[in-house]
């Protein structure tokens, strides 16, 4: 298959939808020789900022010669940009040689009546990623889990440890109303003996993850927990912050913008700090380099300063109050705000966190089978509406921005990593 042959394959797979379950991955795993057990693995889940996460473990690996793969979801432009050995994607080529023989042992499967139906999409990202850092000899790989945990495809790994960066609301008709029911699917990926590292700061999700870790006599290490301690203090336009776990104490700064991130560094600090005392020795001053040199883009991404045009996937509640805290704390407000999600999410909530933030706001989508479309999205901001356009094409919201915001203002991009995507392109066709 070339690559329009892949993408085309990929679509017709992820048109057939979410399937929950373990036993797809595990029968193709187990016919491809379990290519999993060849490296170490430590994996990711969390409602907010475990892809960031993902990126600073992985760069404080890297920083200290460790050949790490990396496999995150969504990607923004480029399906490569979930597969990635350090900061390098998979090739192309690989990307569709690996394809094209994952689709040939999985029809091979169902017709020997092994498999009843095909992997999801989801499920042949993490096959074809597992395969490919198999066959590129990895030392260790960093897997972002997609949506839960218990009954997502990278919890077919074994790893050596688990992180649950935070619990909010998200994916309610898959994962449960409240957040106790979403920590529950989410401490699915605890595995018997092997630490869990938790960010999570709510107590009733907290419980609900370490009862399910006492149970599996799993090392329950609280990032925010009573031996530790974190601060920040802001100069000029950046934080430093102090982390301080059993009387060793880290102080940085991230490339990544915001408090979050400055708390998403402690959660990969505390990942590091698992690593060393289970598999690895890793040093303090590199996973310090590690933490300060990671980039993740499309999280609080400034793209041009005239205009200023700041992308951010914030895409629930506990997502829009981070990145409402960054506008107050730095930019103020913005003359243009392009917002585009997916159905099923707290609208009105999100928007009202984050639309007075704006003169102005576009509501718009972005081209994915569960995208809600600007009516519905208009539908539960009416008492917004005198400040909203509808524009359904997403090139033609940023057009529109630009005419808004002029050179001298300001335009920020919120409410998915899809629309983050989208924007990409449409930069990308306006420079052009």
């Amino acid at each position: 298959m070339n690559y329009r042959d892949c993408l085309s394959y990929l679509a017709r797979i992820q048109s057939l939808g979410i399937k929950f379950g373990l036993d797809n991955v595990r029968a193709v795993m187990s016919e491809l020789g379990d290519p999993q057990k060849d490296f170490k693995t430590i994996q990711v889940a969390g409602s907010n900022g475990k892809g960031s996460v993902c990126a600073m473990v992985t760069r404080i690996l890297t920083s200290h010669g460790i050949k790490c793969g990396l496999f995150t979801s969504p990607h923004l432009v480029d399906i490569e940009e979930r597969i990635r050995i350090g900061d390098d994607l998979i090739h192309r080529t690989e990307f569709c040689r690996l394809l094209e023989f994952l689709k040939q042992k999985i029809q091979n499967l169902i017709d020997r009546g092994v498999l009843k139906t095909p992997p999801t999409y989801f499920e042949l990202m993490t096959l074809l990623a597992v395969l490919y850092f198999k066959e590129s000899c990895v030392d260790m790989a960093v897997l972002e889990v997609g949506m839960g945990g218990r009954f997502d495809a990278t919890t077919a790994v074994d790893p050596v440890v688990t992180a649950i960066t935070t619990i909010s609301g998200e994916h309610q008709e898959y994962l449960g109303e409240s957040l106790s029911q979403i920590a529950f699917e989410k401490a699915g990926i605890i595995k018997p003996g092997v630490p869990v590292v938790s960010g999570v700061i709510d107590e009733d999700p907290k419980r609900v993850i370490q009862k399910r870790a006492e149970e599996l006599k799993a090392p329950f290490f609280d990032v925010f927990g009573n031996n530790t301690s974190f601060m920040k203090k802001k100069i000029r336009d950046r934080f430093i912050f102090d982390y301080i776990l059993n009387d060793k104490a880290y102080r940085y700064s991230t490339c990544l913008p915001g408090v979050h991130q400055g708390k998403n560094a402690a959660i990969a600090i505390g990942i590091a700090e698992q690593i060393h005392q289970r598999c690895r020795k890793l040093d303090k001053e590199k996973i310090i380099k590690g933490i300060e040199s990671a980039e993740w883009p499309g999280r609080l991404e400034i793209i041009s300063r005239k205009p200023l045009i700041i992308m951010d996937g914030a895409h629930n509640i506990e997502g829009a109050k981070a990145l409402r805290e960054y506008l107050d704390e730095f930019t103020g407000s913005v003359s243009v705000l392009i917002f585009a999600v997916m159905k099923g999410k707290k609208i009105k909530e999100i928007s009202d966190i984050l639309f007075p933030k704006a003169d102005r706001v576009i509501v718009t989508r972005f081209r994915f089978y569960r995208a809600a479309s600007p009516e519905e999205i208009l539908s539960e901001t009416l008492h917004h509406k005198h400040k909203i356009t509808c524009e359904p094409d997403p090139v033609q919201a940023f057009r529109s921005a630009l005419c808004y915001a002029g050179r001298t203002g300001s335009i920020l991009i919120a409410g998915s990593l899809y629309i983050v995507g989208e924007m990409k392109k449409a930069v990308s066709l306006n420079n052009s």
